[in-house]
């Protein structure tokens, strides 16, 4: 085995040639601008506003806004590096084929493989979460659904050892035996995974207006609260709310202080994935070239404002301390105990089934069209790339994602694949940055997106140096922290002092190397945004690698298209 096959790069040319042309795809043509855009918007506003921003509001109160804030900025970076990727190369596979054409095949295959956790294993999410508000939504219907069937088995089991109240424990009290094993299961979460994976292995095109219909309702349900909420936060002088009482007692809009607010970025996070899911639709795009930066950017724009604005509503709404263990936060407002408004609490209910199901045909369309670009590189079996004759789609990747979605969610749980999900899909956006500060400038052409360059030769230092003046004037222990390795602290520390070992070797590299301003800044942004994973995730993400790279060993290295 020689070390530099590991490294091989795919020319552009050849990649072209294998989709990017039109001619050698297979795939159907018909998505516009609009489409691209409202697919974006179909991803991102979903499952992370309808559930995870409880979460999130819980650990950093109002002052979770400037994580959204943060996080849209280092998406922003982020789209504007795929858009650029998306321009020279309009074939899909996403951040797979961009890693393939700059670091080479070994980050490719990791790129991909990671992949998985974004769109497979962050539909398994999606899935429990849309479980969540449908089986609520049959409650206000007056339909009573069996809790052993809506919870799953490893949420129950919890719930029993911890004796924690609530649905999760009825389900185990509940449940019948087997042989000893308890039945529990998350049947509407099994079921929903099922209609999408048919409805995409059909077709894009029918999934294309399925999508557009979705997000059309999900956004004016999701205006209608921002009005109803901003309105009644008005009405009933609820300002109080947006300063709660800190741990002494003062009014803040950080009662938890930054470190609390940094304690919600799995959520956070969660909720912008899926605006790169755009890029892997590039072969079915009418002009891929002008269209899909097009519509990372506007769905990426778009989805920020609504989340800014959603939780300021939230976090006026109710004091942020009410949200813990809270699953349907859009819905809870609504409840008795706050606004007491019964019909809007239906409508959001229904809104969030409709949302999350559209969030789950993005989801789901991506990963069978990466699986596809990768086998069309032999480091997937052969099976992987097939397209179906009649309905032009990748039909046995499609089958196998349904499965991938649909096994683990028997026997995993939401926080699990939470925080999963997050640190997989920031370590492929740390690789597409770092992608386009490696690949060569080039002329502007008429009709294609160009990434504007900025030499961050003395812009970047000068960054660096405001930042540290802000974090001296106003955290004057943070340096201090960060560096006492005393006791457990070296766990806690560690990701913070290597990104700050980052940071040091960027600085020179930038001045050295004339680096491009934005895609070094989306570099930067994702990596400190790795910083806020626990022990645990990073842990679980290298036991996940490792199986991906015994695939690959086994496999794809042998059978590459370029050995």
């Amino acid at each position: 085995m020689s070390i530099s096959n590991l490294f091989r790069k795919k020319p552009i040319s050849k990649i072209l040639q294998q989709g990017g042309d039109g001619e050698h795809s297979g795939l159907n043509k018909v998505l516009t601008v609009k489409d691209l855009t409202f697919f974006g918007i179909a991803a991102i506003l979903g499952a992370g506003s309808f559930s995870s921003l409880g979460s999130a509001v819980f650990n950093g109160g109002p002052g979770v806004v400037f994580l959204f804030i943060i996080v849209a900025i280092a998406c922003a970076f982020t789209a504007f590096c795929y858009s650029e990727f998306a321009s020279r190369i309009p074939v899909a596979g996403s951040a797979y084929t961009y890693a393939y054409s700059s670091f080479g095949e070994l980050f490719a295959w990791i790129i991909g493989w990671a992949l998985i956790m974004e769109y497979s294993i962050g539909n398994i999410y999606v899935a429990y979460s849309w479980s969540d508000y449908f089986t609520s939504l049959l409650q206000q219907c007056g339909v009573d659904f069996p809790a052993y069937l809506s919870t799953s088995y490893m949420e129950a089991s919890k719930a029993f050892h911890g004796n924690v109240q609530g649905e999760a424990l009825t389900a185990w009290t509940t449940a019948s035996e087997i042989g000893g094993l308890k039945i529990i299961l998350d049947l509407p979460a099994l079921l929903i995974n099922l209609i999408i994976t048919y409805l995409v292995y059909r077709g894009v095109k029918e999934s294309k207006n399925f999508s557009n219909l979705m997000v059309w309702i999900k956004m004016f349900v999701v205006g209608l609260i921002i009005i109803v909420g901003g309105i009644l936060i008005f009405k009933n002088d609820l300002f109080a709310n947006w300063t709660p009482d800190n741990s002494v007692g003062i009014p803040s809009f950080m009662p938890n202080g930054f470190s609390g607010v940094m304690m919600a970025v799995s959520g956070v996070f969660f909720a912008y994935i899926g605006f790169d899911a755009v890029s892997v639709m590039a072969e079915e795009s009418k002009n891929p070239q002008r269209d899909l930066p097009r519509g990372m950017i506007y769905s990426l724009v778009i989805c920020t404002i609504v989340y800014i604005l959603l939780t300021l509503v939230l976090t006026g709404a109710a004091n942020y301390k009410a949200f813990e263990g809270i699953g349907d936060p859009l819905a809870f407002i609504f409840e008795k105990e706050n606004f007491d408004l019964p019909w809007m609490h239906f409508l959001v209910a229904i809104c969030a089934v409709v949302a999350m199901t559209s969030v789950m045909l993005v989801f789901q369309m991506g990963q069978p069209r990466i699986w596809m670009t990768m086998s069309r590189d032999g480091l997937m079996p052969k099976r992987f790339s097939k397209i179906h004759a009649k309905f032009k789609t990748p039909s046995y990747s499609t089958l196998v994602t349904g499965l991938v979605v649909g096994v683990p969610i028997i026997f995993t749980d939401k926080t699990f694949v939470l925080d999963f999900t997050s640190i997989g899909t920031l370590f492929a956006f740390v690789l597409v940055c770092g992608g386009v500060l490696l690949i060569p400038r080039r002329e502007k052409e008429a009709g294609k997106f160009h990434l504007p360059y900025v030499n961050a030769k003395f812009v970047f230092p000068a960054l660096v140096a405001v930042s540290i003046f802000f974090i001296v004037t106003f955290l004057p222990g943070f340096f201090s922290e960060t560096f006492d390795f005393s006791g457990d602290k070296i766990a806690k520390n560690l990701p913070m002092v290597v990104f700050l070992v980052l940071i040091s070797v960027m600085m020179v590299l930038s001045f050295t190397k004339n680096l491009s301003l934005i895609p070094l800044l989306g570099l930067v942004s994702c990596c400190y945004l790795l910083t806020g994973m626990t022990v645990s995730n990073w842990m679980w993400f290298g036991v996940w690698l490792t199986i991906g790279l015994i695939f690959y060993f086994i496999y794809g290295y042998k059978n590459s298209k370029l050995n």
